[in-house]
């Protein structure tokens, strides 16, 4: 009998941990392990902070979820990693494992910046449910006494489609509410262009992107280097400084800390190097998916901006992470898998939105090209993605990792989560093990 941990019980750890499930015979233990009781669906988070969307709308029990479901629920932060031990610490409590796959998520380095928010600086985030909160609050209070408003993200943020949602849902509210004139909107992004959202190449992503902020008369600057924050002005590392009367910034990515502490494990940021079978070059029982996994840039920009890791990324490490240990386990009889890394992002802007297609999210290293790659506007991208999120919180009600019907219909569009693999080499944008 095998214990299988997973750590993390957001978009990459819950379905992790049903798709174990589903592969491995009863006898083998799972537990799911996360220092938040709720799951969260975090792509609405801009609505939230915006005031256009309950909290509650988007949250479940992870408790209620896994009741009857074979699998342990454990609350609490880890705090210590022993890899060659095979144990971890939620405090004073210790948990071996024979297994580990970690899905923490990015922690959030508020503290690389000064006046960096919201706990403890003057800006806010929707990179977590707590954060939304405290941004729909000040955004109400800014409602009563309106102007100039600043949105973009910090350097090294690995997923700026947050940040184009909420500067565009901005501009759709303030128009409702007859106050956009007294508001000026300015975008402040580390990418060397609107639209290259840390990968580049997207076909005519920048022609798309910037034609919309235009039309919408938000200003754009990009290669922005925020150096600090104070409570009415954003300093810039040219000199520059922009007035802000409420101003939301993605924060940094970094790893978690009991990762970063493991001297060797990871990168200088805390980001974790994986094989094509998502497991760890050095530790064969540790696997890891989603944004704690390290991508490396397909190209250097002058201010650095990482590779995003869109839900259905994390979704197919996920799978691949079950599948490799059920097979290792021997539950099932194959070859490994490893995530094919295409990547889909919809983005919700009120009466419009876009659809962004990397297939695969990095480039051949050779060629520099991909199979496919393009952007597609309308109204209709709003409704996918309302249905997209309904849709994915019934699967996590109801306890599926990534049905029969959803691989299907990714199929239909050319796309698939996972191939067969060996395991030898690093997944291509993997810095290579030394």
């Amino acid at each position: 009998m095998a214990h299988i941990v997973v750590i993390g019980a957001g978009i990459g750890g819950l379905p992790t941990a049903y798709e174990l499930r589903h592969l491995l015979p009863r006898e083998h233990r799972i537990t799911l392990i996360s220092n938040q009781p709720r799951f969260t669906f975090i792509p609405s988070l801009p609505w939230v902070g915006l005031g256009l969307m309950s909290l509650d709308r988007i949250q479940l029990e992870v408790s209620k979820l896994l009741k009857n479901r074979g699998i342990a629920w454990s609350e609490g932060k880890v705090t210590r990693l022993d890899p060659e031990g095979q144990k971890l610490w939620l405090g004073e409590e210790q948990i071996e494992y024979d297994y580990l796959a970690i899905a923490t998520g990015a922690e959030l380095a508020l503290d690389e910046t000064p006046g960096l928010g919201p706990e403890n600086g003057w800006t806010h985030s929707v990179c977590n449910a707590n954060h939304a909160i405290l941004a729909r609050e000040a955004w109400e209070k800014f409602l009563k006494n309106p102007g100039p408003l600043v949105v973009g993200a910090m350097p090294k943020v690995s997923c700026m489609g947050p940040a184009y949602e909420f500067a565009l849902l901005a501009d759709y509210v303030l128009r409702k509410l007859k106050l956009r004139d007294r508001v000026p909107i300015t975008f402040l992004t580390p990418e060397p262009y609107p639209g290259h959202l840390g990968i580049g190449g997207m076909a005519d992503s920048y022609e798309l992107v910037t034609r919309l902020l235009a039309k919408r008369k938000i200003e754009v600057i990009a290669n922005a280097e925020i150096t600090e924050i104070a409570p009415e002005k954003i300093a810039l590392a040219d000199g520059s400084c922009l007035p802000h009367s409420y101003a939301m910034l993605l924060p940094p990515f970094r790893g978690p800390r009991f990762v970063r502490e493991l001297p060797g494990f990871a990168d200088k940021d805390g980001f974790i190097p994986v094989l094509p079978t998502c497991q760890h070059p050095r530790f064969s029982s540790i696997y890891a998916a989603g944004v704690v996994v390290q991508l490396a840039p397909p190209e250097a920009t002058a201010v650095p901006v990482g590779v995003p890791k869109t839900g259905q990324m994390t979704e197919a490490m996920g799978m691949a992470v079950a599948h490799n240990i059920a097979l290792k386990l021997g539950a099932i009889s194959g070859a490994t898998i490893t995530p094919t890394l295409d990547a889909i992002c919809m983005a919700d802007f009120g009466d419009t939105g876009l659809v962004f297609i990397a297939d695969p999210v990095l480039p051949d290293p050779v060629t520099k090209q991909r199979t496919r790659a393009f952007v597609k506007q309308g109204r209709w991208v709003c409704w996918s993605k309302v249905a997209f999120e309904q849709y994915f919180l019934a699967k996590m009600r109801f306890g599926l990792a990534i049905p029969w019907f959803e691989r299907f219909g990714l199929k239909l569009l050319g796309l698939s989560l996972v191939e067969a693999t060996g395991d030898s080499t690093p997944i291509a944008g993997v810095t290579q093990w030394k």
